[in-house]
């Protein structure tokens, strides 16, 4: 079939739906499926719970790291797989100022607050709107209504993510979210822990990774960056070249946990490339966000996974593309706030390829 005969199909697909809807008020497991490459989410926290696809022996294996029952995600404190929101990452102090306004967070990190608060967006119930489960287009959309107040946040906002598989083993990921009635900060992201090599394949330190950023912004000691944009160069977090992720993690003092300054001007922008010789996967990342954080499961400790399998420090990589963290606090860094009436809008999409050598 032609790529144009699939997208008229997905037109009539998206606008067949799109006078019904699916309930999500019950907490399940949705799968999308396009050949031997298939993605599952659950509605709770509108979590990525599995991606399997095969390595170049064609041995399909699942890339991501996370657990075998619902049960275990209603408990997770790692954030496997999970949306995070209303604002991903850290804001200090558990506040900030917006016209005027001193708005005061709920804080769940020491004095600060880290992915939304306790009940950001990975911890609720998620409405699953559409959903088509195969064919030449499957997606899965979630939408959530956050309320004026919620976890301190100005505001109420609309918010959906879409996850959708395309040629040839493409995830595309969308987060949209709408400001109803007040000016208020959003970064959307989520916190798939990738490890191409297979989630029980042991750590990614000898997996290559190549970041498209030249910058950094700096952080203290409660990872709050200070401001500063600096540059990489002579630094452990330079991976303009690839390099294995373990090359100089001995120099840091747990691993990564770094937000990158991506260098592209470009709307859809280069962000990494991470390939593991074993199984020959390679994953390439573009974005619109201006950052991306490198977290290297530096606190996975003794984490009990799926099959059983016992996840460690450094058994996974993150790669949250987003805005920057605490930008609500650094008025030289790219804005978090959206205005009423304004939709915020961060496009991702993960390129699965196999290099055979």
């Amino acid at each position: 079939m032609s790529s144009k005969n699939n997208v008229l199909i997905c037109l009539f697909i998206f606008h067949l739906l799109a006078a019904s809807s699916v309930s999500g008020s019950k907490i399940g497991i949705y799968e999308i499926k396009k050949g031997d490459f298939s993605v599952k989410v659950t509605n709770y926290g509108a979590s990525i719970i599995s991606v399997l696809l095969p390595d170049k022996n064609g041995k399909i294996g699942d890339v991501v790291l996370g657990y075998d029952t619902i049960e275990e995600y209603l408990n997770d404190k790692e954030y496997f797989g999970a949306l995070l929101g209303r604002v991903a990452n850290r804001i200090g102090g558990a506040q900030f100022t917006l016209n005027g306004t001193v708005y005061k967070l709920v804080p769940n990190e020491g004095n600060n607050t880290i992915h939304g608060g306790p009940k950001g967006f990975s911890k609720v119930v998620w409405k699953v709107s559409k959903h088509v489960q195969d064919g030449p287009c499957p997606y899965i959309t979630l939408t959530y209504h956050s309320p004026d107040g919620e976890e301190g946040f100005p505001g109420d906002v609309l918010v959906y993510v879409t996850y959708a598989l395309k040629d040839p083993y493409k995830l595309s990921v969308e987060f949209k979210a709408k400001s109803v009635n007040k000016a208020t900060p959003i970064n959307l992201s989520h916190h798939p822990y990738w490890n191409i090599g297979g989630h029980n394949s042991g750590d990614v330190l000898s997996q290559v990774i190549q970041i498209f950023a030249s910058h950094i912004t700096p952080d203290d000691k409660q990872h709050i960056p200070t401001g500063v944009i600096s540059p990489v160069k002579n630094t452990p977090y330079d991976f303009l070249k690839p390099r294995k992720v373990g090359s100089r993690i001995n120099k840091l003092q747990n691993g990564y946990d770094m937000n990158y300054a991506l260098d592209s001007t470009e709307k859809m922008k280069p962000v990494a490339i991470v390939y593991d010789k074993k199984s020959g996967r390679v994953m390439n990342v573009q974005a619109t966000a201006p950052g991306v954080i490198l977290y290297t499961a530096n606190f996975i400790i003794n984490v009990k996974g799926k099959g059983g399998f016992v996840y460690q420090p450094h058994s996974a990589l993150s790669l949250e593309t987003q805005g920057f963290p605490d930008a609500v606090n650094h008025p030289n860094f790219p804005s978090s706030i959206v205005t009423p009436g304004n939709t915020y809008v961060h496009n991702v999409m993960y390129t699965f390829s196999i290099k055979k050598y």
